[in-house]
């Protein structure tokens, strides 16, 4: 829950925490935040820059996801860039700015950088400017989707706690750290089609139902990412399994979140998409209601809009 209000602090909540965690309150709020991650959730660890060198790839990787950045790349790639994030504001130490500093500065970045220290002053600068436009918006700011949202189902750390009675297998694998952690195969975005068809099912034959219930479904509806979403962190905690126990813990978590899910005709909908989704992610399905998504069918209709997309294109201009 801390790093997810890091992610999505402002300025001025970040120099807020900051102050009363006696750190230095200077610097733009993507530094900030790199410093109170450093000191609030790792401090434990040590990022000087021999810190770093010692640091295994998978290991450097995974503090490169707790700060919220690009994350892939070789080994030396993710060295310099936490060093980067962690020493410097990326609106500062641009390509430009390389012109401004003396040899001596450049010799240090190099160095630094892992870069060679042999040639003058311009020499120098070339290998730095090499460095900063490999590494250009992998560091120095965390990714946008983190700013905006935070971390998926972080919520659900919340609820833990106040569930603490419940069954262990009914939570694993969402703790904060390993919703961050390294991506699964069921954490994979599903193709558009998939969530259009959710969305589909969740509001087939609605004129058919109450006022309420269409109300409800709608509201649904425009989530329906957020459900996809939900169901892969919890098949990555669960195994890769979706059974009863997944589905409760899934309405619990929706529910948590605000969602309308008191009917009953509610909830069988929901369940049944969010199974869906789970089998097309490639889950081991136990018992529960069932409105497979044909994935032929899905890949066909796909490929119906692209030949009339086709048609259009050919089409020729009237005036």
């Amino acid at each position: 829950m801390l790093l997810d209000a890091l992610y999505r602090g402002r300025l001025i909540e970040l120099r807020e925490r900051a102050e009363e965690a006696g750190l230095s309150k200077s610097g733009s709020v993507e530094v900030l935040r790199a410093r109170l991650i450093h000191n609030q959730i790792l401090s434990g660890s040590d990022l000087s820059w021999e810190g770093i060198q010692s640091m295994m790839h998978k290991e450097i990787g995974g503090v490169l996801k707790l700060f919220g950045i690009k994350s892939s790349g070789s080994h030396k790639e993710r060295r310099q860039r936490l060093w980067m994030h962690l020493n410097f504001d990326s609106r500062r130490l641009t390509v430009e700015r390389l012109a401004e500093m003396e040899r001596d500065e450049l010799h240090e970045l190099c160095q630094r950088l892992e870069l060679p220290l042999t040639g003058n002053r311009t020499v120098l600068m070339g290998h730095v400017a090499g460095v900063l436009t490999s590494q250009a918006n992998g560091w120095g700011r965390i990714k946008r989707s983190l700013w905006r949202t935070g971390i998926p189902d972080a919520s659900a750390v919340e609820m833990i706690e106040a569930r603490s009675d419940e069954p262990e297998e009914e939570v694993v694998g969402l703790e904060e750290s390993e919703v961050v952690g390294e991506e699964s195969e069921f954490e994979a975005p599903s193709p558009n089609a998939v969530l259009e068809d959710a969305g589909d099912a969740l509001v087939l034959e609605l004129d058919k139902v109450e006022p309420s219930i269409q109300g409800a479904l709608l509201t649904i509806r425009a989530r329906v990412e957020d459900l996809e979403r939900m169901v892969g962190t919890i098949l990555r905690g669960h195994g890769g399994r979706w059974g009863g126990d997944e589905e409760a813990l899934f309405i619990r978590l929706a529910e948590r979140r605000g969602w309308p899910l008191e009917q009953k005709e509610v909830r069988r909908r929901v369940i049944g998409v969010a199974t869906n989704i789970a089998e097309i992610k490639g889950a081991e399905i136990g018992n529960g209601p069932r409105q497979r998504i044909d994935s032929a069918a899905t890949l066909e209709r796909v490929r119906e809009r692209m030949r009339y997309a086709e048609t259009l294109i050919s089409k020729p201009n009237e005036e």
